[in-house]
């Protein structure tokens, strides 16, 4: 006779269990500029190849705001433009969150290069929450300006950070990706819009890679990896202002000089009346020789043209400036008959 054999009581076979497949996601990307437009570019893309991946995307931007002389013209963000007529996504234009709601069954939030801060009521309205596309190597460079600080502050390697949205400040949140150590190397000519462009590209692929690979559900993974091994110092990347373009050919060097102008824009230095003279052409001649070695501005009788020496004693030529109140580009005529004399150095403030 065959015996049934059952289970002891309190000894049920142990089964994995398991967790249900993320919802197909409805997004609300939240961008402004090319950086941010590789990445909704990226999710469009991703979007037609895996209709079980994203539903639907809708773009959240900031209103246009006047702009151009006189401000009586409205200037929209470069996402509005590409994600109506060229995606042909519905956009929400928002400047605050005070009695905004988003858009129905919107399940996760994405942001790049947004530059407002999604607060917690909005975060709490999608079900996985958020996630940033940063281009710093998370801690550091934390801030809005990161591609021009890590151009500014000689960093010789950056890379891309997806972290996910904190609800109390900017870039404190889990990173559940990021560039593989060291990084991607900065090189030492690059300009803000080549690395801008390089990062944007780099950025888009892994936030397509991050959601296929469903590190957008909790629990999270950190991924982090600058923190624990790079023992480089950590620094904010803030808002880049006027003073950041600001030299003074007494103490800053040729190199420095082009280094402001590749990360933060064209220089700028005070002329002895006060006045702001901003630098657009700059030649580096290295160590050249003329009748007197200290650093400033001055005027070459036998090259009919501007010149300037600097703090490390490099000469360097002015092709092109834009004086205080004149127009655009026309700055050397007025510098070079009114202000200028023959190898007459030009006081530079030690700060404004």
């Amino acid at each position: 006779m065959l015996r049934t054999l059952k289970p002891r009581a309190g000894r049920c076979p142990s089964r994995p269990v398991r967790a249900p497949p993320p919802q197909p996601l409805r997004i609300l990307f939240c961008g402004s500029d090319d950086f941010s437009i590789a990445s909704l570019r990226a999710l469009v893309e991703a979007k037609r190849d895996a209709p079980d991946l994203i539903q639907s995307i809708d773009v959240l931007h900031r209103p246009a705001k006047p702009a151009g002389r006189g401000r009586r013209t409205l200037r929209e963000v470069p996402i509005k433009q590409v994600a109506t007529e060229e995606l042909n996504l519905p956009t929400h234009p928002v400047d605050t969150f005070n009695g905004w709601t988003p858009p129905a069954l919107i399940n996760l939030i994405i942001t790049a290069s947004f530059g407002l801060f999604i607060p917690p009521h909005i975060l709490e309205c999608a079900k996985y929450r958020g996630l940033n596309v940063h281009p710093s190597l998370l801690p550091d460079l934390r801030g809005a300006a990161p591609i021009q600080h890590a151009i500014g502050k000689g960093r010789k390697y950056t890379g891309i950070t997806i972290q996910t949205l904190h609800a109390k400040e900017f870039d404190r949140g889990t990173i559940v990706a990021q560039t593989p150590a060291p990084g991607i190397e900065i090189p030492h000519d690059i300009k803000v819009s080549e690395l801008e462009q390089q990062l944007a590209k780099t950025g888009a692929e892994m936030l397509v890679d991050v959601l296929k690979s469903h590190k957008h559900v909790p629990p999270f993974k950190d991924a982090g990896w600058y923190a624990k091994y790079k023992d480089d110092p950590v620094a904010s990347a803030p808002k880049v202002s006027k003073q950041d373009r600001f030299i003074d050919f007494r103490h800053h060097t040729m190199a420095e000089i082009l280094t402001i102008q590749r990360a933060f824009g064209d220089p700028w230095c005070l002329l002895p009346t006060a006045e702001r003279l901003i630098l657009h052409d700059i030649v580096d001649l290295g160590h050249g020789h003329v009748s007197s070695s200290e650093p400033g501005l001055f005027y070459d009788e036998v090259a009919k043209e501007p010149r300037f020496r600097t703090a490390c004693g490099s000469l360097g030529i002015l092709k092109s400036s834009t004086y205080e109140g004149w127009k655009q580009g026309q700055g050397n005529a007025k510098l070079t008959t009114r202000v200028l004399s023959p190898l007459a150095r030009v006081p530079q403030a030690a700060s404004v």
